[in-house]
Parts: C-alpha cells; sequence; structure tokens
C-alpha cells in the first residue's frame, strides 16, 4: 500500500531550479537513504512533504490516517520548557483522544439509543489507539527512551534551551520515537549524536517496521539500515534497490552506458553532418543529403549532465609557531557548574588531536576555554608562542542576512571580487549559490562557506568543532585530504572514527575527564 504519492513535483529558489517533474511512491515498511549532494534539494524535499513548504508545481498526497514524525535540521526548542515536557509532548494525540473520551461518557446519560451505540462504538476505537499507543504507559516509555539516549542523566527537569546541539537533537530524536510515527523523516540524525547513541539508533532503526526516509552523509550508518536509495541530482529523483555501495556501483555503470552511448551519437551527428555539408549541392546526391538531414532533425541528442564542482581545500599556513600549542594547568570548565575535573593538558607543534566522547560532556566548552572565549571555573590555559589561530564553529547563526559574497568580503575587506568568487568556486559552490543569501542555502553549503573563510586566512593551529556535519561525501573526502596535508597543528571535535583514522595523532576520550556521570 502506498503511504505516500508525489506527482510531478516542480520547485526552485528564484532562477535556481531544485526539482522538475519529479515523481516518488513510498511503500509501506520500505527504509530509504536520500542522498545527493550539499544543495541538490534533500532538505527542501522533506520541507515539501511535510507541508512546510509549498511547490511550484505537483500533487504531494498521503495516505488516509498516516502520522508522520519529522526530525528536522533546525527545529528551535522553547525556552521555559523542560525535557520531561518536551517529551511528554510526543503524546498530545492521545491526551486529546481521552479528552474526546471523557466528553463521550458525559453525552452517554442523555444520549438516545441510536446514539449511545454511535458513542460505544467511538469509545471502543479510541480505547484501542490509546491501549495500542502505550497511553496507560506514558511515564514509564519517557523514562526508558530517556535512558536509551542519556538524557535522563542530564535530569528531565533541565530547560531544553541550556542544552548543547547534540543533547538538542537527543530530546528531539527521543519525542519523535515516543511518538511512533507511522512513517520516520529523519533529516540528518547522526550529526551531533556520539557513536554510542548511532549504535543504539543503528539498531532501533534496524527493527523499525514502518517505512523512514533518512537523509545522511554518513556511509556506514546509512548502509547498516537502508534497504533503498533515493539518489537527488540534476533536478532529478532515481530510485536503486539495495544500500549506498549498490548504489555507487549501478550509478558508475549506467553512468559509463550513458557516456559510451553519447560518444557513439556524437560521431554518428557528425558524420551525417559531413556528409549532408559534402552532398547537399550536388544534384545527384541531394536527395540522400536530405534524408540525413531529416534523420540529424529527428535525432533525440543525449545530453550528459554536467559535472558537479568538486571543492578543493587547501589551508594557507602561517609560520612555524613555539614548541607548545597550550598548555592547561588544574584547568576546570563548565558554565554554572563544573564539567571536568582539573585539567593539566598540553598539545606540542605538528600533533593533530581529536576529541571524543558523548554530547554534553564538554568537548565545545573545551575548544572554547582554550581559545579564551570562555572563562575557565578554575586553573588556567596558556597559549603558546607566535600562534595563528582558525577556528571552525559548529553551526553558523541563523539570522545572517549577508550573500556568500558579502559574508568572505566582510572578513577579506582588501579581495577583489574577482577573487571572492574563486575563493568561494574552489570550495565547490556554483554562480548560483555564490549570489545567494547564506541562510537560504543547506547546512553543507553554509559549511562550505565558513571552511572559505578558514582556508584564505593564515593560520598554523586549526580548532574545529564537528567540521564533517552537513557535508557530503566529496567534500569530506577532501577536506580529509588537505587536513592530512596542512602542516600546522589541528585540535579537532569528531565523531566519526572513518574520519579521523590516518589523520590524528592522538585521540582524546574526554569521558575520562568529565565530572557528568554517563
Amino acid at each position: 500500500m502506498s503511504i505516500l504519492n508525489v506527482e510531478n513535483l516542480t520547485h526552485g529558489f528564484g532562477d535556481r531550479a531544485i526539482f522538475e517533474d519529479v515523481s516518488f511512491r513510498l511503500l509501506k515498511g520500505e527504509h530509504i537513504g536520500l542522498i545527493g549532494a550539499n544543495g541538490e534539494g534533500k532538505s527542501t524535499f522533506m520541507n515539501i512533504i511535510t507541508g512546510k513548504l509549498m511547490p511550484d508545481e505537483g500533487k504531494i498526497e498521503w495516505a488516509k490516517n498516516v502520522r508522520v514524525g519529522y526530525l528536522d535540521q533546525h527545529t528551535v526548542l522553547e525556552k521555559g520548557m523542560t525535557i520531561r515536557e518536551v517529551l511528554a509532548s510526543a503524546f498530545q494525540f492521545l491526551f486529546e483522544m481521552e479528552e474526546r473520551m471523557n466528553d463521550l461518557c458525559d453525552k452517554m446519560g442523555d444520549a438516545t439509543p441510536e446514539e449511545l451505540e454511535a458513542y460505544m462504538e467511538e469509545l471502543g476505537t479510541i480505547q484501542d489507539l490509546l491501549t495500542m499507543h502505550d497511553f496507560y504507559m506514558i511515564d514509564a516509555k519517557v523514562e526508558e527512551v530517556s535512558k536509551a539516549l542519556g538524557l535522563a542523566d542530564l535530569g528531565l527537569e533541565r530547560d531544553v534551551t541550556e542544552l548543547s546541539g547534540g543533547q538538542r537533537t537527543k530530546v528531539l530524536l527521543a519525542k519523535l520515537l515516543l511518538e511512533k510515527p507511522d512513517i520516520l523523516l529523519l533529516d540528518e540524525p547522526t550529526n551531533y549524536l556520539d557513536v554510542e547513541h548511532i549504535e543504539w539508533l543503528k539498531r532501533y532503526l534496524n527493527e523499525y517496521e514502518n517505512a523512514f526516509i533518512l537523509i545522511s552523509h554518513d556511509i556506514p550508518f546509512l548502509n547498516s539500515v537502508i534497504n533503498l536509495i533515493y539518489h537527488m541530482d540534476n533536478r532529478q529523483l532515481t530510485r536503486y534497490v539495495g544500500d549506498y555501495d549498490k548504489f555507487q556501483e549501478v550509478y558508475a555503470m549506467k553512468k559509463s552506458q550513458l557516456e559510451a552511448a553519447y560518444n557513439r551519437q556524437q560521431k554518428e551527428i557528425a558524420d551525417l553532418k559531413d556528409f549532408v555539408a559534402r552532398n547537399k549541392a550536388r544534384v545527384s546526391t541531394r536527395n540522400m543529403a536530405m534524408s540525413r538531414q531529416k534523420k540529424l532533425d529527428k535525432m533525440d541528442v543525449i545530453e550528459l549532465a554536467a559535472e558537479k564542482p568538486k571543492p578543493e581545500f587547501n589551508f594557507r599556513e602561517a609560520r612555524t609557531p613555539g614548541r607548545y600549542i597550550f598548555q592547561t594547568k588544574d584547568l576546570i570548565i563548565g558554565y554554572n557548574e563544573p564539567l571536568s575535573k582539573p585539567l593539566n593538558l598540553e598539545m606540542e607543534r605538528g600533533e593533530k588531536i581529536v576529541l571524543t566522547g558523548a554530547n554534553g560532556i564538554g568537548k565545545t566548552t573545551l575548544l572554547k576555554s582554550i581559545l579564551g572565549l570562555i572563562k575557565p571555573l578554575d586553573g588556567g590555559v596558556e597559549q603558546g608562542d607566535y600562534l595563528y589561530i582558525g577556528y571552525f564553529e559548529q553551526e553558523m547563526s541563523p539570522d545572517v542576512e549577508t550573500t556568500c559574497i558579502e559574508e568572505i568580503w566582510k572578513e577579506f575587506p582588501g579581495f577583489t571580487q574577482y577573487e571572492v568568487r574563486s575563493a568561494l568556486a574552489k570550495c565547490g559552490l556554483t554562480t548560483k549559490h555564490i549570489e545567494s543569501k547564506v541562510k537560504v542555502l543547506s547546512g553543507g553549503e553554509q559549511a562550505k562557506v565558513r571552511l572559505c573563510k578558514l582556508m584564505n586566512r593564515d593560520t598554523n593551529v586549526l580548532l574545529l568543532d564537528e567540521p564533517t556535519n552537513h557535508l557530503d561525501v566529496d567534500a569530506k573526502d577532501e577536506l580529509k585530504r588537505a587536513l592530512k596535508e596542512y602542516k600546522g597543528s589541528i585540535l579537532m571535535v569528531c565523531h566519526e572514527p572513518e574520519f579521523y583514522e590516518g589523520l590524528a595523532t592522538q585521540v582524546w576520550d574526554c569521558t575520562k575527564w568529565t565530572t557528568k556521570v554517563f
């Protein structure tokens, strides 16, 4: 049975077309990976099918009574709500059903026999639905999911706006799983999750009986949970059976077959044109020339899609720093309360260190404390000599009103327009992206704009907070290559072992220092 039907979907932003006559059908139990390069429209597609965005053309039709759960990259949690309240709001529709049930019971005293029969039937249906959705076990379900995702340790009475990016993602994910929707829509769910909780989510999705659509650039994770791939490319959506590895194999074969057919056809066109040019003036061969011209006119010309611009990341390097990049003395990090034991850490020139560990234990706080952006609760940090630091933050402010060009110009006012455009193009952004406002770009395109700022500054130390979040496969591979070649020092927060393997000289497990219990 079809849960969702999308027919002839066309959509764009300004003069940039995102989809052209796209059709899509989701069947019960399908586990779909929605893939494509940054900016191809994956999140836009999710926003259209959930009704957050109206398409320019096309029809989106859900089956009746289907409940959709959507984990969005950019969901905002309200200030003043506790973790427990957000999780309990997953059952809002059940509380509404309970209200309806109580309302029916009140009406039964004055009902006619016919009305009573109708009320009894509706009451039975509601009771079945409440039981099916575990209404009488809500508190136990909230506790169970909270423990599984490590939220219980944060304290369920905590205000959600105090949480880190990863913790917020976990709260939204927990709420979604408690809702038990008929279909899950997950947009980059692993972006802020640590390894332990990615494993938990993997197990959950493998056991999930209903359908889900998953956007992810984390290929090992994707491969472990999906059975179908939909590839978004050049305004089209193409279906492939199997996992990402199988898709790559079939896609490469289709591409080479298309290129071979294109080359054959181009040779045939050249031969026909040559024959027409040589023979159309001669009376004896004019008819043959005309017949070949007709063949040319009727020919369905094969077109090859324009190659996507691949990013080229190269970090500029400043002079060599002193021996030590930083040293901490009994450093205690945190805001209102300590996040760490007293830390005595040091990093030497040329080291490439990765920070790992669960969300909320202070990895970002440690980076900011080393930079001097956050005052330590106790102890101190001593930075080395001759440091030229480049800092990549996890997220960009959502209120940025500038275009990509303005964003780079602000940072490098001495650049010519050509230099700004060239710098952004090297990061894999097209002319249309470059002239767009930063806030309308996808998460991956925004990350490329921020990497552009970092690469064009002379640095000898890079502090990177989850630099792989939102980046597509090509961009991740290129970033890893550039960081391996970088002669300076790197301190990086990362939750993807396949990214930092072969790059890191040391991996520091922050759970060994944290005061948090996990």
